[in-house]
């Protein structure tokens, strides 16, 4: 039904619409395949290789985690302050979210001013709620 009405949006007749329907469905690949095209937009055929993607979201993790990981491993020992990386780490992750935003905005065609603060804005509510949960378990743990 839905192929069908898809088809009749795109300007087929009642009965030509059904026909085309009828010979897509009853071939379960092909249905699926045009069902994804018409109804959702997406290509089957473009969604990628699966390891690829994994392995590239390892690596964007691994990079986004670096940034603050790496001031507490420059700055350790018996006599380093603990406020020296801490203010290290914030530091980075906020200037590095405001680099991936405005990529993401030059890339996406959206504004790299918009897609900069909207990013900010998300991670620093998601900084702000884990501190928060953090704080009730510790209090109520420790």
């Amino acid at each position: 039904k839905e192929l069908e009405l898809i088809y009749r949006a795109k300007g087929l007749s009642r009965e030509q619409a059904g026909m085309v329907a009828a010979q897509i469905m009853t071939d379960p690949k092909i249905a699926l395949e045009t069902l994804a095209r018409e109804e959702l937009g997406l290509d089957p055929n473009e969604l990628g290789n699966p390891i690829k993607v994994a392995i590239s979201s390892f690596i964007s993790f691994a990079i986004g985690a670096s940034v603050v990981v790496l001031p507490y491993l420059f700055f350790t020992g018996p006599t380093a302050s603990t406020s020296i990386p801490l203010l290290l780490a914030v530091s980075l992750s906020l200037i590095s979210m405001i680099i991936v935003g405005s990529v993401v905005g030059r890339l996406s065609g959206r504004g790299m001013i918009f897609s900069a603060a909207r990013q900010l804005a998300w991670g620093v509510g998601a900084a702000v709620v884990t501190y928060g949960v953090g704080r009730i378990i510790g209090v109520n743990i420790g």
